[in-house]
């Protein structure tokens, strides 16, 4: 067959996906004597705050930074709505304020504006991409490179995986982890295999939703943003409508549109996040719920359904690395089941250009 045939539907996410005990291998032993330079530097400089940029996938990584510095470095955190300085023209005073804006490709141009809009109002700018040419890292005063080689298939599934470790060892580079973080995260890329390895698990699994005409997802704490991501995948391949909600939110009015032929997936964390999603489980089981778990198996034994991840000894923190890897694969087996080709979505971009 000719090398430019077109592939088979799926083969480059698929491949994609089974890279990334490789690129989180490659991150802990290539990556981090960088990370923890940048870090070291803008530790140095003592900020303030932080503030944290993205779009699409790369929002949802920020989202896990953002719980990392809150609870790790007690720093004051939040997400920008970069239209404030791209479309209105604000000029905020972002003197000693860290900006970290997350991008796979690093050429977004709202997120090259904003970055360089930020550098000049005084922050200090970090960018984390995989593509350490690009316009976003040529005009961050720091750039940390996720190593994650060239992602072709429009779900991200490798620099997803690949921005969490890397933002992991960031924040543990700013509160002088020596090494300690490093050490704690050296089981992930077995961990990563142990999981992709048990496809025929998820394939069965994603027997549920073949006919599904909406999700739901919910986590808290540190698996919210794996619940968000995983949403987004489930969307951006199968186009089945998945509305992801802190655990908490759900309580506060969703929960009225779960009944017992609405799936739920839950992402219950081994500590204190999946502590205080039980009171929302118990609602979910009473209310008749179609609930699978992705989690530990007794928390999966409970439930209608699920995927017990090998997470024993791993930290919370580190958890989400090895909870979205089911998930990508369900997004996966969901749309082949549904006839469509996950590595194109239909009316979608690699690289996004919004104000």
């Amino acid at each position: 067959m000719s090398s430019n045939a077109p592939s088979e539907p799926g083969t480059i996410m698929s491949g994609e996906m089974a890279e990334q005990p490789a690129v989180l291998r490659r991150i802990l032993d290539e990556g981090v004597p960088a990370i923890r330079e940048v870090a070291a530097r803008i530790a140095a400089r003592n900020p303030r705050f932080v503030l944290l940029t993205a779009r699409g996938t790369s929002d949802n990584a920020a989202l896990y930074a953002k719980y990392l510095l809150e609870i790790q470095l007690g720093k004051p955190c939040g997400l920008t709505s970069m239209s404030t300085t791209t479309a209105y023209g604000a000029q905020p005073d972002l003197t000693d304020c860290l900006v970290i804006t997350i991008s796979q490709s690093g050429g977004s141009p709202d997120l090259v504006a904003s970055t360089k809009a930020a550098r000049e109002a005084g922050a200090i700018t970090l960018a984390v991409t995989n593509n350490a040419d690009s316009p976003l890292a040529q005009v961050s005063e720091f750039h940390i490179d996720v190593l994650a080689g060239p992602e072709k298939a429009l779900p991200a599934t490798k620099t997803y995986t690949a921005e969490l470790l890397a933002l992991y060892l960031f924040v543990d580079g700013l509160r002088g982890g020596a090494g300690n973080g490093t050490q704690a995260a050296k089981a992930l890329p077995e961990l990563a295999e142990a999981v992709l390895a048990r496809r025929s698990e998820v394939k069965a699994l994603a027997a549920r939703y073949r006919f599904a005409e909406r999700m739901v997802l919910t986590s808290r704490g540190y698996g919210y943003p794996t619940a968000k991501e995983a949403a987004l995948k489930l969307m951006e391949t199968s186009y089945i409508p998945a509305l992801s909600y802190s655990g908490a939110d759900l309580l506060h009015g969703p929960l009225a549109m779960v009944d017992n032929i609405s799936p739920v997936i839950a992402v219950v964390a081994d500590g204190k996040g999946g502590e205080a999603l039980q009171p929302v489980l118990e609602r979910l089981r009473d209310r008749g719920a179609d609930l699978v778990v992705i989690g530990r198996q007794e928390e999966v034994d409970r439930a209608s359904a699920g995927f017990a991840l090998p997470t024993d000894g791993l930290l919370e923190e580190l958890q989400p690395i090895v909870q979205i890897l089911p998930l990508q694969m369900l997004a996966y087996e969901v749309t082949m089941a549904r006839g469509q080709d996950p590595d194109a979505p239909r009316s979608l971009a690699k690289v996004t250009e919004t104000r």
